[in-house]
């Protein structure tokens, strides 16, 4: 992760990232830099809109989680209201939702973890 928070600081501070500021800004927070895995890091990034991938990294869990598991909720909820006014159906209703935004964040950084270790 360290690599990915040092392109960040280059991103946020206007410096051009590359292999030589990524390791500077490596090595003056004392990690032991592998080479190799500043070289991917920066040919990952090199058509990368880094403003644009946290904008829509940020939209991301909002869109498909919280928002999705809302409006599934609700959708579930209306049904069963529908069909009996039993306040017991919401809490049988909520368990699911909840395994449902664990899977989501476990997938939100899966293609991370692989290309970085």
């Amino acid at each position: 992760m360290e690599y990915v928070y040092a392109a960040l600081i280059l991103n946020e501070t206007g410096e051009e990232i590359n292999e030589d500021n990524v390791t500077a800004v490596l090595e003056a927070a004392g990690v032991d830099v592998e080479e190799s895995r500043v070289k991917a890091l920066v040919a990952a990034l090199e058509d990368v809109d880094i403003e644009e991938a946290i904008d829509t990294a940020a939209a991301a869990p909002a869109a498909g989680g919280a928002a999705g598991g809302a409006a599934e909720t609700t959708d579930a909820d209306a049904a069963d209201d529908d069909d009996d006014e039993d306040a017991g159906d919401d809490a049988d209703d909520e368990e699911p939702d909840a395994a449902e935004d664990d899977d989501d964040d476990e997938a939100s950084g899966e293609g991370l973890g692989e290309l970085f270790g």
